[in-house]
């Protein structure tokens, strides 16, 4: 072997490496509000609002909610610091999701509701904070476009109907990123959200404002404190009808008189029959006995008068109970949006002091459009029954029944036609998903949204747009072809 012929070579090389490794490490950049928050993740140049919630070291419930501080950043400028009352919220999806929803109360310092008004929407104190099921035992998401709702409820908005008004946000809680989030109004009587006149127990004109919903249950206030096992498994409660909360139609799902007594344990072998109306304005603790008597008996009315009306006859006496366009327009949302949980979950109704029933706000989309099966492509979600069955929760007649009627149809066929010539042709429907994908897309909300939650899914977000494109131009084309022939 050669000697080493420059062996002081060697020695400024080792000194060099010496010194290097004695040295501080380098620091990594942080991401920062300008008020000196330091973010979970760094949002770069993002306009999305960024949002930071504390709860201070409190685990967040199912309900009741703690007091938590919220802070919001637009383009990590600090734009306000509100304090509210947090809950997760979500029933399947609460269990079934590791990216979990909250409601959220905006509160005062004596922790009473107080009104606020967040990104251009009126002012109100109860807010939703809508994610999205990831599942990552099992690895499987449900919408992975991350805008189903907002593309559902942008259309319901043109077709001149109140949906819910939100804004994609990311959202951090606890120093943890959790990714994009629709920040959005809880449905609830406002004269800026459903606006019907109040009614409250000194109320002496009965005929007004209700809102239903045709749903699952909510857990009483007896569950209250209870924890978070407990709602994680509590899958009976979503079942649990009782004249407190609820009241049930006469008929089953076929229009035939229900023969068995109501408000039976969750999940008996005939729930699948029943459609049950839960109480949501007023709530099932405002809501009087006479306001409870006048409702369930106007629903009833309204029910025989649809089954007994001779539809080859020009005169109808349902439609004297009935707003006929808002069950017109529900229909076309829902079918546009083929969400197969509507017609009989997340399904509110709502009547107005000396008005007639309707349909509406459209609800909870993150198993529509192209998400899942349960009914084929090209037929009807009011046919759910023909496909689905015993599920506990089925389509009530209704909808059999209307798409009998010459007059329904012909109502939902001219109301098709004149919305694909305006708010649903080709171009404007594709513009909202546009506009949505290039708002999050250019603001590296989606990628930063996968590395955190695509933990071996393997999601394609351009592919996933582009199925969503696809479907929308095929489902409506599908109910061209359909309605045309009504």
């Amino acid at each position: 072997m050669k000697p080493l012929r420059n062996p002081s070579f060697f020695y400024f090389i080792f000194s060099i490496l010496l010194f290097v490794s004695c040295q501080d490490p380098a620091e990594v950049p942080v991401s920062k509000g300008d008020d000196g928050q330091v973010f979970a993740i760094d949002t770069k140049e993002s306009q999305i609002p960024y949002l930071v919630i504390d709860t201070q070291g409190r685990e967040i419930p199912y309900e009741p909610g703690i007091p938590a501080k919220m802070k919001i950043y637009q383009e990590k400028k600090f734009q306000g610091e509100y304090p509210i009352d947090l809950e997760y919220r979500g029933k399947t999806s609460f269990r079934l999701s590791d990216k979990k929803g909250f409601n959220f109360e905006t509160i005062d310092d004596s922790g009473e509701g107080i009104d606020v008004a967040f990104f251009g929407m009126p002012a109100e104190e109860d807010w939703r904070l809508i994610g999205h099921v990831v599942n990552l035992k099992e690895k499987y998401l449900w919408d992975r476009s991350l805008i189903y709702n907002h593309v559902g409820y942008e259309l319901f908005r043109k077709m001149g109907r109140y949906a819910s008004r939100g804004q994609f946000v990311e959202l951090e809680v606890n120093g943890e990123y959790l990714g994009i989030y629709y920040f959005c109004e809880k449905l609830k009587r406002d004269s800026n959200r459903i606006d019907i006149k109040s009614l409250n127990s000194s109320s002496t004109n009965l005929s007004g404002g209700y809102i239903l919903k045709i749903d699952k249950t909510d857990p009483g206030p007896e569950h209250d404190g209870k924890p978070l096992s407990y709602f994680l498994s509590n899958w009976d409660d979503d079942a649990r009808y009782t004249e407190f909360n609820s009241f049930r139609s006469t008929f089953d799902i076929f229009g035939e008189p229900l023969t068995f007594a109501p408000y039976a344990p969750p999940y008996h072998e005939k729930q699948y029959l029943e459609t049950y109306f839960t109480y949501e304005y007023p709530k099932a603790e405002d809501i009087t006995p006479a306001q409870k008597i006048y409702i369930s008996q106007y629903l009833l009315e309204f029910e025989e008068a649809l089954l007994q009306d001779d539809f080859s006859q020009s005169t109808r006496t349902y439609t004297e109970f009935i707003d006929l366009n808002s069950f017109v327009d529900f229909f076309l949302i829902t079918e546009l949006t083929r969400n197969v949980d509507a017609y009989r979950l997340s399904t509110y109704l709502q009547k107005d002091r000396d008005g007639k029933l309707a349909m509406g706000p459209v609800w909870d989309m993150n198993i529509a459009f192209d998400e899942g099966g349960r009914i084929p492509m090209n037929d009807w979600v009011a046919n759910y029954n023909d496909y689905v069955s015993n599920d506990p929760w089925m389509v009530h007649f209704w909808w059999d029944r209307l798409l009998e009627d010459p007059v329904f149809k012909q109502a939902v066929r001219t109301r098709w036609k004149e919305l694909r010539q305006s708010q649903f042709s080709p171009s404007s429907i594709q513009k909202i998903v546009d506009d949505a994908v290039t708002y999050l897309q250019s603001n590296g909300a989606v990628e930063r949204n996968y590395a955190k939650w695509d933990q071996g899914i393997g999601v394609n977000y351009d592919q996933t747009i582009q199925n969503l494109k696809i479907y929308l131009t095929d489902r409506s084309q599908w109910m061209d072809s359909q309605i045309n022939s009504f």
